[in-house]
């Protein structure tokens, strides 16, 4: 009976020691795992950015460099902990919002809204958020960087287009466009200039094109014509 309890005493003292030594290297095992499925966590979320990153950019017909920068700037946001308690969706909209701003890709946020599903009041939000907290610096867009695409979405003649970076430019230097989205401007020139040249579109062809309301078409282009002394039928 004394032989069976020592043999027991021993069991349990020898198990004690198994868990004292390997203690240590259960723990390490422990740490490695988590930080694996940490690690295959994180390569998957950016497999698949870089996948919507990827779908947005042949959608919206974005240059390579603007592509690159795009994913570049999420990456900066998942290493700075911006992504973290908010929609990846919505920092890659603004992502590529702010890309394509960098490098005078005209793309509207109601494009970017439209390939996202991403509210662009959210994107606004988001694109500010980035900005300070990345330390980056947006230009404002001009009015002529969308004149080109928006002629070419109205499948209108060379001339038009001309005579709309005319209109647009007597309004910069009018500073009729202060306070006022570059897209309301473009459109309203276009409009104008469409129906200077001949080429006439109906306010609903150009604001769905260009994005903008018919509302907003129609006071911006009674602004420009009433400030440039432009008279249209």
């Amino acid at each position: 009976m004394r032989e069976n309890t020592e043999d027991k005493e021993g069991s349990i003292g020898e198990v004690k020691r198994m868990s004292e030594s390997d203690r240590e290297r259960l723990h390490r095992l422990s740490e490695y795992q988590k930080r694996k499925k940490i690690t295959m966590g994180i390569g998957k979320r950016r497999l698949v950015a870089q996948a919507e990153i990827d779908r947005l950019s042949e959608l919206l017909f974005i240059p390579e460099e603007t592509r690159l920068d795009s994913m570049e700037i999420y990456r900066e946001a998942w290493e700075n902990d911006l992504i973290h308690g908010r929609s990846i969706e919505k920092v890659l909209a603004a992502s590529m919002y702010m890309a394509c701003r960098k490098h005078n890709v005209p793309r509207t946020l109601d494009e970017i809204e439209d390939a996202t599903k991403v509210g662009r009041k959210d994107i606004v939000k988001t694109c500010k958020l980035l900005a300070n907290r990345l330390g980056l610096k947006l230009a404002p867009t001009s009015p002529l960087d969308y004149v080109s695409r928006f002629c070419a979405k109205l499948n209108l003649k060379k001339r038009v287009e001309e005579q709309a970076r005319e209109i647009i430019e007597g309004a910069l230097e009018k500073d009729i466009t202060s306070g006022r989205g570059p897209t309301g401007i473009a459109a309203s020139a276009i409009y104008i200039a469409a129906i200077l040249c001949g080429n006439r579109k109906t306010q609903k062809d150009v604001a769905e094109a260009t994005g903008v309301t018919e509302v907003t078409l129609r006071v911006r282009y009674k602004e420009i014509t009433k400030e440039l002394g432009i008279k249209i039928d």
